[in-house]
């Protein structure tokens, strides 16, 4: 009988939540999704849990084994506090209003990998209603990161595994070599948790420049990307400076602390153009990790290369490395952020119960990762009832073809919600490429930065025709992971998804994964001669990507878009 395996990342941000039934991924949402608020991790993410156990149609108490981060937790649970150093966390929580506390610093203090040693597990699972004969395990980070691009790349006979972001369990990037019978981790697992801190990280550094220049850290780091096309790297030797790579691949770095990062990056922003500082950033990022993996790969041969962690949702650093280094393929986890977590824990779970043996031979294709919740049926119910709004009678794809050849904005939602940062048909905007009006008008509507690139969407039979898709960068592609050239003939048809590198975004799409998606893809191409289609995430800035229907709607009614297209039909708004 096969156990249901709850993964739960309850981070300062990107909190989220996956089910699993054994090795098959059931569900995962991030708590974003729900509350509403990008990147949320303000509380528990217990709306999360709650969220894929509906999806599954299950309670907490059907759950026989839950995988924890070892991120932040109620201040209540830590059993060893005492004396001062309560009065001092008390006090803090008073001041601050901050009342979590990080089970991994806890237990890096007390010197232990058991979380019971510091945490009140009994308790925290009855508040939790989850049954007390309950199995729980608190995985690590970067492991976490590492293993969902080697389960899900199921043909990998070897690999290497690379991740990077801002730190997790005492470290910022760690490595991990697959050949032959045997998974190595080279740096970056438990044996890290209790030696100091190396401030060796890329993603903090980029993180600190994205604030230098007056974005959000954790958020707007793709602005950067976006800008650093248009730049020069006036700053690239100063920052690179601070960075080496050692002759076995390690990054090291002789900044030593965040505040030292911030007050570098904040002098560099100062005295230049806000494009020639994302430029230099970016170039730092580029080298640096290139070299790294050089070495790296020379020391442990492998043809595959997996990547997660914040870092990689850099899509042009990814572009660099599957275009340089000597490899057969490159697959991104399609949420490589922290909101990917839980998926990465159950799987380092599940690792540990079965061997690595049997977990090699359980891996499977990710396929499509449509694994919210299901509106469909709600979808049309909903908008039927509103006022203004109507369904046009037309056929669904040949309506929505007509309206963006004509250059309309348009929404798809159908089925399940994406798991992840990108849209990728089931939330998903349209617009026609052929216009590079649709740029500025995407822009006015959404509320977004002029300068930030959208992305095209292309079908499978398509693909290589339009963009400089190889087997190398193809599944990255399929999940809207990696950047790469359009084709010389393509760049002046489809100039709202090209950027001023004569780069693209792409997303490939097979119609059995998304057959009205696909279709509206395809319409269009044989009303247009186009072969493309502007897919950018349905959501205003600074919000989520929409969940529900009256989310959906109010999009519409809000003059977002122009029209919505579901599986049933489509619909406008009469103002």
């Amino acid at each position: 009988m096969s156990r249901l395996i709850l993964g739960v990342h309850p981070g300062v941000h990107d909190a989220a939540a996956a089910l699993f039934e054994d090795y098959k991924l059931v569900a995962a949402v991030s708590l974003e999704r729900i509350t509403r608020k990008k990147g949320d991790g303000t509380a528990h993410p217990d709306r999360a849990i709650d969220e894929v156990l509906a999806i599954a149609g299950k309670t907490r108490s059907n759950v026989d084994v839950i995988a924890y981060s070892r991120s932040v937790f109620d201040q209540g649970y830590f059993t060893h506090l005492k004396g001062s150093r309560w009065l001092k966390i008390q006090f803090r929580a008073h001041v601050l209003g901050k009342k979590r506390i990080w089970i991994g610093v806890e237990m890096q203090r007390e010197h232990t990998l058991h979380a019971e040693d510091v945490f009140d597990l009994a308790s925290f699972q009855s508040d939790g209603n989850f049954r007390p004969d309950a199995e729980v395990t608190f995985y690590n980070h970067h492991e976490a990161h590492a293993l969902p691009t080697l389960f899900y790349s199921a043909d990998w006979r070897d690999a290497f595994l690379a991740t990077a972001d801002g730190g997790g369990d005492n470290v910022c990037h760690s490595y991990r070599h697959l050949a032959g019978d045997e998974l190595k981790t080279i740096y970056g697992g438990d044996d890290c948790l209790f030696v100091p801190l190396a401030f060796d990280s890329l993603a903090m550094a980029y993180g600190s420049a994205t604030k230098a220049l007056g974005f959000m850290r954790n958020r707007h780091e793709g602005k950067l990307t976006g800008l650093a096309a248009m730049g020069d790297p006036k700053a690239a030797a100063e920052i690179a400076s601070r960075f080496s790579v050692d002759d076995g691949g390690r990054i090291r770095s002789t900044i030593p602390n965040t505040h030292a990062v911030n007050v570098l990056m904040r002098k560099l922003a100062g005295s230049m153009s806000r494009e020639d500082f994302a430029a230099s950033i970016q170039k730092v990022a580029e080298d640096v990790t290139l070299l790294s993996l050089q070495r790296m790969l020379k020391a442990h041969p492998s043809r595959n290369l997996g990547l997660s962690g914040g870092l990689f949702a850099n899509v042009k650093l990814n572009r660099l490395l599957a275009e340089t280094l000597p490899l057969d393929e490159l697959f991104i986890f399609p949420a490589m952020g922290d909101e990917g977590l839980p998926v990465g824990g159950v799987l380092a779970y599940l690792l540990q119960r079965d061997g690595l043996k049997a977990w090699l031979d359980h891996r499977h294709p990710l396929g499509p990762v449509y694994l919210g919740r299901d509106y469909t049926d709600a979808i049309d119910t909903h908008l039927a009832g509103l006022k203004g709004v109507r369904l046009t009678g037309e056929p669904a794809v040949d309506g929505a073809v007509k309206r963006l050849k004509a250059g309309q904005l348009g929404a798809i939602y159908t089925g399940r919600m994406e798991y992840g940062p990108r849209a990728l048909g089931a939330r998903t905007i349209l617009a026609n490429p052929a216009r590079r009006e649709t740029h500025d008008l995407l822009n006015e509507r959404l509320s977004r930065s002029e300068f930030m690139p959208f992305a095209p969407v292309v079908t499978d039979r398509r693909a290589a025709d339009v963009f400089d898709v190889t087997k190398v960068n193809a599944r990255a592609c399929r999940y809207m992971t990696i950047a790469c050239g359009v084709k010389d003939a393509w760049r002046a048809k489809i100039p709202a998804v090209v950027h001023v590198d004569g780069s693209a975004r792409p997303q490939i799409i097979a119609r059995e994964d998304n057959p009205l998606y696909y279709d509206i893809i395809e319409g269009f191409e044989r009303a247009t001669g186009l072969a493309a289609l502007v897919n950018t995430s349905f959501n205003v800035h600074e919000e989520p990507i929409v969940d529900t229907p009256a989310q959906c709607a109010k999009a519409l009614t809000d003059g977002r878009v122009d029209f919505i297209v579901t599986t049933r039909g489509l619909y406008d708004y009469l103002r």
